[in-house]
């Protein structure tokens, strides 16, 4: 929102990722999008960049993908007009959960109502991922759900591509979804999302 308010410098940061595109494998995702005006607010500054730098002789890539990162409640509830015009999402999930429960995680007095297998968070996720496989786009978890161990059979069975974490937590990741079976883990998530509760969630997710 700030970048959208100071164009300069967020076409000077676009035109600065659009250079490297040429270097290696690049995606850009705009984050806090709440819904599709801001994406496409977003985009045509994109596109001011591109045009500056095609009549500069810059080389850039021109297919370089571009995705947003839901993690508002209003940008779940628009999922599907937002992967109409993105060409992937990223579910983050710290900053989702805390609006979608309307907490914040740096008060000690409302912490522990972060509730990450709250059946509404869960049901928002299955929302966006659901919009994604409609258009047939990828989408990824990103937040610190996608390095618990604990909490990948959800994340698996819900349908996720891929998982964004820190390097250190890999291994034990991949020690965790090599002993997890696809289809089990999709029946854990329907049970889940039958779920009234966060703690009978948390009982299935842990038997």
């Amino acid at each position: 929102r700030l970048c959208l308010r100071e164009r300069k410098l967020f076409k000077s940061q676009l035109r600065g990722l659009l250079r490297a595109s040429v270097h290696g494998r690049m995606r850009l995702m705009f984050p806090m999008i709440s819904g599709v005006g801001e994406l496409r607010e977003a985009k045509d500054v994109l596109e001011e960049a591109k045009a500056e730098l095609l009549r500069e002789g810059t080389p850039f890539d021109p297919k370089l993908p571009v995705g947003i990162m839901v993690e508002m409640p209003s940008a779940v509830m628009v999922a599907d007009l937002l992967a109409k015009e993105s060409d992937f999402l990223s579910v983050g999930t710290n900053d989702l959960i805390q609006y979608a429960l309307g907490i914040d995680r740096g008060n000690e007095q409302v912490a522990h109502l972060y509730q990450p297998l709250h059946p509404a968070v869960l049901r928002a996720i299955k929302h966006t991922i659901d919009a994604a496989r409609r258009h047939k786009i990828p989408v990824g978890l990103c937040g610190e759900s996608a390095a618990d161990p604990a909490l990948l059979p959800v994340a698996l069975g819900l349908g996720f591509d891929s998982l964004s974490m820190p390097a250190l937590a890999v291994p034990r990741v991949r020690y965790v979804l090599r002993r997890l079976r696809y289809d089990d883990t999709r029946r854990l998530v329907e049970a889940c999302l039958h779920c009234a509760r966060a703690r009978d969630v948390e009982a299935l997710v842990n038997d």
